[in-house]
């Protein structure tokens, strides 16, 4: 018997609800010799995908995925593809894709008629038109966690047209699924909203997407308003949504490769405790701050002494250094004291950090004075074995810093040195709090991701069937 038209047009509407059969690419008709197997099994995938997100760890070769990604595109469709940095990173995107045999252009005002693949920074996306791209790569794409940001809304808007989307990034925090929402609004999939809708369970009725954290199994949006934890039956269900267009990993072996070459040296985190010369009001010895406001007074009351300690190291040799500061008195006190150093600000042009950047990368500039909301995403200083750190309660500022150089083609121990205060005890539980938090959590999105990929046989009906005796 054939099927009616009414029950044919049903399985349509079914599978057209489906998010897992979201497939939207091709096979892929461009790779370079010099990837790993495990990037071209992520290229690959990618392409098929069309519209996709790649959680990869830092080093483990984002910039040649989506350069080959990118190439892929544009060969396919005979059009261009847009690739978003952060400030200062596309030049190195442009040395990226020589090394693999992809033409890549910089521009920062507009396209000319010839580009096939082009390079920008978020800041400067409001020069470009969305008709001309066929294809969008968000490098660092933890951008889209800014929910209410000017940013965010640009870069859903510039990319929800394109047929061709993917979205790079090391940081999706695995607690984070409001970030995890977002990248899958962008990607064209399951709003965020809708995400938390039907996997979660709102235990007050309320919904509000903005500031939260996790206790345990349980997400808090903020306290005392919202707690959103799995529905009983989603969790599998969920991961199973997310590796429909996510793939993450942190080394070759969570795909089932060697690791090799990406064993990385050790990562050595040496501790210097400071005392301030100048007291607290009214206080005859330093005692642990209590809250944000006595924090932050202590970190402005032993600046000499902190500043002195980040000189005194990076002086005391003559290799490379990167020193992070988080204040503007830090940073100009610091280019004082370290003769060979070059400051980068926010004051400084898009040219000048680029110029300072690709001067320390060369070894022209030994030290780098800085704050990693400029340089702590996607530069390569695998060159440098040493820095100096002033540690705050950002875990990804501490992750992304010490990644610059922690990272695939480091050869040496690397060498963190973290100068704080007895005052800022707080803060260093804390950081190590949200250490010990992102590598576990990291470690279950990985295993549940991978788990679901995995196509499981089994044959439940192995007994041999009894014929009655009458047939």
């Amino acid at each position: 018997m054939k099927e009616s038209t009414a029950v044919k047009s049903y399985q349509g509407f079914l599978e057209k609800k489906s998010q897992t059969d979201n497939n939207y690419g091709f096979d892929p008709v461009f790779m370079p010799d010099i990837l790993f197997a495990f990037q071209r099994d992520i290229v690959t995938w990618a392409c098929k995908k069309g519209r996709s997100a790649v959680f990869a760890d830092c080093g483990l070769g984002k910039t040649f995925i989506q350069l080959a990604w990118a190439e892929n595109v544009a060969r396919h469709t005979g059009g261009r593809v847009l690739i978003l940095t952060p400030l200062s990173v596309s030049f190195q995107t442009v040395n990226e894709g020589s090394r693999i045999g992809v033409e890549v252009v910089h521009r920062r005002d507009g396209i000319q008629s010839s580009d096939k693949i082009v390079v920008t920074n978020y800041e400067r996306l409001h020069h470009f038109n969305e008709d001309d791209f066929t294809g969008v790569v968000c490098d660092e794409s933890s951008i889209l966690k800014n929910f209410d940001g000017a940013t965010k809304e640009a870069i859903t808007y510039f990319m929800r047209k394109r047929p061709y989307r993917l979205l790079c990034t090391a940081t999706a925090a695995p607690n984070d699924f409001i970030e995890l929402g977002t990248s899958s609004e962008a990607l064209g999939d399951m709003g965020y909203m809708d995400m938390l809708s039907r996997f979660f369970k709102n235990a007050q009725n309320s919904l509000h997407p903005s500031v939260y954290r996790n206790r345990g199994t349980a997400f808090y949006l903020a306290e005392n308003t919202a707690k959103f934890r799995f529905r009983g039956h989603a969790e599998k269900d969920f991961w199973r949504w997310v590796c429909s267009w996510a793939r993450a990993i942190r080394k070759p072996s969570d795909m089932g490769y060697d690791d090799g070459s990406f064993i990385l040296p050790r990562l050595i985190n040496n501790m210097h405790v400071v005392k301030s010369n100048k007291l607290m009001d009214g206080f005859l010895f330093d005692l642990p701050a209590v809250g944000l406001a006595e924090q932050r007074a202590d970190l402005r009351r032993s600046i000499n002494e902190r500043c002195e300690m980040a000189a005194k190291l990076a002086n005391s040799h003559d290799s490379p250094v990167v020193v992070w500061c988080n204040l503007n008195e830090e940073s100009k006190l610091l280019s004082k004291l370290i003769p060979d150093s070059v400051e980068v600000t926010g004051n400084n042009t898009e040219e000048e950090k680029e110029e300072s950047f690709k001067g320390f990368s060369s070894g022209s500039i030994r030290v780098m004075v800085t704050k990693t909301s400029i340089a702590g995403f996607g530069l390569n200083w695998q060159h440098c074995a040493h820095q100096t750190f002033f540690p705050s309660h950002s875990f990804e500022q501490y992750y992304q810093g010490t990644r610059r150089c922690w990272r695939f083609g480091q050869k040496k121990d690397v060498i963190i040195d973290l100068i704080t205060t007895e005052g800022q005890s707080a803060v260093m539980k804390n950081l190590q709090r949200k250490s010990d938090q992102a590598a576990s959590m990291f470690s279950n999105l990985v295993d549940m991701m991978w788990n679901e990929l995995k196509i499981k046989k089994t044959n439940e009906y192995t007994k041999k069937e009894e014929i009655p005796s009458w047939l």
